[in-house]
């Protein structure tokens, strides 16, 4: 992976966090984006979000995410200027889930 693409990748990653903050207070308070993977052409994106809450209601925010991805990539297009804007695919990030219940079993042994 070229510099250039982890320096867009992490761009992207921080304007997605920052529009979710801005714009969507409410809605977004429990979304965390954690990665950004853009391909070397710019037209294809995966981006990685950590959601918190129980199961239904991390369905519900995912869904409410991906039904707002056009108004996330224009306002995103607003802030960043590339050649190409890469088209995003929204993938549920399961590391941090897991994350937090093995430091819950590591709390209940001590």
């Amino acid at each position: 992976m070229s510099t250039r693409t982890i320096r867009v990748n992490e761009l992207i990653q921080r304007e997605l966090n920052a529009i979710l903050r801005q714009r969507y207070q409410s809605e977004a308070m429990a979304i965390t984006v954690t990665e950004v993977r853009v391909s070397p052409d710019l037209r294809d994106g995966r981006v990685f979000a950590a959601i918190l809450g129980d199961g239904e209601t991390v369905r519900k925010k995912f869904r409410w995410l991906r039904g707002r991805d056009r108004a996330i990539r224009e306002e995103l297009s607003r802030r960043i200027v590339l050649k190409f804007l890469p088209k995003f695919e929204y993938r549920l990030d399961e590391n941090t889930a897991k994350a937090a219940h093995l430091m819950r079993l590591l709390d209940e042994v001590k």
